[in-house]
């Protein structure tokens, strides 16, 4: 990268990255803006498709999409991310696993020691637009988050939230074989949807 640049050099780009990323069976639009480089991760696979005006970076860790997703028109994914497959990322959603550092007030935030903390989405979830996720949270299997919302908790499997900060909105019951709504306050059988990972896929209604 130049001095004070968050994008790889355009030789980076062109001729290097080509050799060490795996994106052959992905669609990538081609106004999107791929700032990866060759060192850390940059996996897509297969069916997935990257949005036109999309920005991925790696500079502080691994990006990895899984299979058969969509990442929506100006996403921002800054790693290091993990994505599982069947994911559905609506429009304008920030996903990032960097921090600024801040602490000392006689420098510049800018010129401070950034910090990284995976963020991971899990199979088949869809997050709304203009969605924030923050470093370190864990979206879990088959979960929504409501368009608009802050994600500054991890969120269990089967799982809707929204707000800002998100707070639980539904949840599927295994017992009853529906989802149902909390107000925000955590049932007795959150814990069981989140440790079943054998629920079948035709009773989530």
């Amino acid at each position: 990268m130049a001095p004070g640049s968050a994008r790889p050099r355009w030789w980076v780009r062109s001729f290097v990255n080509p050799f060490f990323h795996k994106t052959k069976k992905a669609i990538i639009r081609r106004r999107t803006r791929i700032d990866v480089l060759p060192f850390r991760k940059f996996v897509v696979g297969e069916k997935t498709i990257i949005e036109d005006f999309a920005c991925i970076n790696n500079g502080m860790g691994d990006v990895i999409i899984g299979k058969n997703c969509m990442v929506g028109i100006s996403n921002v994914l800054i790693g290091p991310v993990t994505i599982g497959n069947n994911v559905i990322l609506a429009q304008h959603v920030g996903v990032s696993g960097l921090n600024h550092g801040y602490t000392d007030i006689h420098v510049p935030i800018r010129e401070q020691k950034c910090t990284a903390a995976e963020i991971k989405i899990e199979d088949d979830c869809w997050i709304g637009m203009n969605v924030v996720i923050t470093a370190g949270i864990t979206i879990g299997k088959h979960s929504i988050v409501a368009g608009g919302s802050v994600v500054t908790k991890d969120v269990p499997p089967y799982t809707i939230v929204g707000g800002n900060p998100a707070k639980i909105i539904k949840q599927y019951n295994p017992q009853t074989e529906q989802w149902e709504r909390t107000d925000g306050l955590k049932n007795e059988y959150i814990n069981i949807a989140y440790k079943n990972d054998d629920l079948p896929q035709s009773k989530l209604k």
